[in-house]
């Protein structure tokens, strides 16, 4: 899961990139990064960290131009090393820069065919830098070193989909040549564009998510459509093309359970109201399932609970009360690296109100149960802080398989779902009772909002995996190097450390200019 923004605007963008991952800072708090394109030269700061701790005013003052990218990432695939950071770079042919959100799913296969076959060579372990690559050696393929137009850089698009698997929305930007964004022939991952009217004309934005347009005082236009690229020139003009053969929308249902901020709407499902709609939803099955238990106070996990919480609270008629107050300087558990340091920063980000929970049968509500780690310290904290009985509900279904399309759920073994039961779920969680979403009722909630949306990607829920390329096998492979990782990581080798000393900020914490 990452962030991206993308701008061709009327006068200098930086502030505006800036403030835009600000917005989407939920969709990855390891690194920041902003390129900006001022002629031919691109202008790039980024390094591990949040957007406020990356970016300082020496470094604004030196990103210049009036178009640029901007990425916020956290690790699903490659490593965490600031080498990692994105935007990535290369400079043949005509220069190019590309911010990524999702995962390849045939990055090894394409990796291969770098070194034989496209005389390429990858630095990194990271997939972002291998469909950089892609796309720069479609483009070169394409154009034939001869001067670029819009028809090209569609038809390279094209290329990229035959040879790309997996999820992938991207930002990139070609110097002197404009502003190039497309997404998977599934539409797995959000991408959508929005403009504004200047007094010196019409500027452009794509981001991953509607909310970042809203707080830049852009109009959403519409999503950018499974398998379709969009191109903006230097001087504002707008070009599109369908890209892909058999595009077929089938987005990743865990954007609006967990992924995206309330105040987005993403394929035209608003991400709020679909989450009280999964309320709603729980609150019938409870009514079916739990005739017998006495419930006293529904009480949300923070954040992303709180609109099915809530909901399910009203059809129920029972009381909603705020029972934990977060610390929100604390980094989200699900996406910190490694699960000590996941179990010990759950009481510091969570704290309960006592009056809430003494002598109560409580109904805890939590979006998601993951890795389960979240879950039963929380319910410990209940019962410390005097709760009679602790129920739990999520308001999605068991996630029981890995997600290999950008979301850090890669092993089987790591899923508390995988291979148990309800009860035996609930007994790990220390629960007196647990209750799911059924998966059926959870399409149905997002379905509400866009009839229009056939299918989606619920690969973590029911192990159907929409592009098709997925065995257990590959599983395998992607858990045996989670593990290596995990327990033997790795130093870097002599390429990866030439290039950051090459391009990457790091060290000298300063603007890289690339020409």
């Amino acid at each position: 899961m990452c962030g991206i923004i993308g701008i061709v605007g009327k006068a200098p963008v930086n502030q505006q990139l800036y403030d835009g991952l600000l917005v989407l800072q939920h969709r990855g708090q390891d690194a920041a990064g902003i390129v900006t394109c001022d002629g031919n030269t691109f202008f790039m700061h980024k390094n591990n960290g949040l957007v406020k701790d990356v970016f300082q005013t020496r470094h604004m003052r030196s990103l210049i131009g009036n178009a640029g990218i901007a990425h916020v990432r956290y690790p699903t695939a490659g490593s965490s090393s600031a080498a990692e950071a994105q935007p990535f770079y290369v400079n043949s042919p005509f220069g190019i820069v590309l911010g990524h959100n999702g995962n390849l799913t045939n990055s090894d296969q394409l990796k291969q065919e770098m070194f034989r076959q496209d005389l390429r060579h990858i630095n990194t372990s990271s997939d972002s830098e291998v469909l950089l690559n892609v796309l720069a050696h479609e483009i070169e393929k394409t154009s034939h070193n001869i001067i670029l137009n819009n028809d090209m850089v569609f038809d390279a698009v094209a290329g990229v989909h035959r040879r790309c698997k997996g999820a992938y929305a991207v930002v990139a930007m070609i110097a002197n040549f404009g502003l190039l964004a497309f997404r998977d022939p599934f539409g797995i991952r959000p991408l959508v564009i929005g403009m504004a009217e200047t007094e010196k004309g019409i500027e452009y934005i794509v981001a991953s998510e509607s909310v970042a347009l809203d707080v830049l005082g852009f109009k959403m236009l519409r999503d950018i459509e499974p398998g379709e690229a969009v191109f903006i020139d230097m001087e504002g003009n707008l070009f599109s093309r369908q890209c892909a053969e058999n595009a077929k929308l089938n987005p990743c249902i865990f954007e609006y359970v967990y992924l995206a901020r309330p105040d987005s709407v993403i394929d035209g499902v608003s991400v709020y109201q679909t989450r009280l709609d999964m309320g709603a939803s729980l609150a019938k099955k409870i009514k079916r399932e739990w005739a017998d238990k006495h419930i006293d106070v529904v009480i949300p996990i923070p954040d992303t609970s709180r609109p099915s919480a809530l909901q399910l609270g009203i059809s129920l008629g029972l009381d909603y009360r705020e029972g934990f107050i977060k610390n929100r300087y604390i980094g989200r558990t699900f996406i910190m690296p490694g699960q000590a340091l996941r179990k010990k920063s759950v009481r510091q980000k969570l704290n309960p109100i006592g009056i809430e929970f003494k002598g109560k049968n409580v109904l805890l509500v939590d979006d998601s149960i993951v890795r389960g780690t979240t879950s039963q310290q929380i319910v410990q904290m209940a019962r410390d802080a005097g709760a009679n009985k602790v129920y739990f509900a999520s308001a999605a279904p068991p996630v029981r398989f890995p997600n290999v399309y950008g979301i850090d759920m890669p092993s089987r073994d790591e899923l508390l779902a995988t291979g148990r039961t309800d009860d035996e779920i609930c007994k790990e969680i220390g629960a007196d009772a647990l209750i799911y979403q059924d998966l059926d009722e959870l399409v149905r909630d997002v379905k509400l909002s866009n009839p229009k949306i056939i299918d989606f990607d619920c690969s973590c829920f029911d192990g159907k995996y929409v592009t098709g390329d997925i065995d257990d096998a590959y599983l395998s492979r992607i858990e045996s190097a989670r593990g290596d990782l995990n327990g033997n990581q790795k130093p870097a080798n002599s390429s990866t450390q030439m290039d950051l000393n090459l391009i990457n900020a790091d060290e000298e914490d300063e603007v890289v200019e690339l020409v």
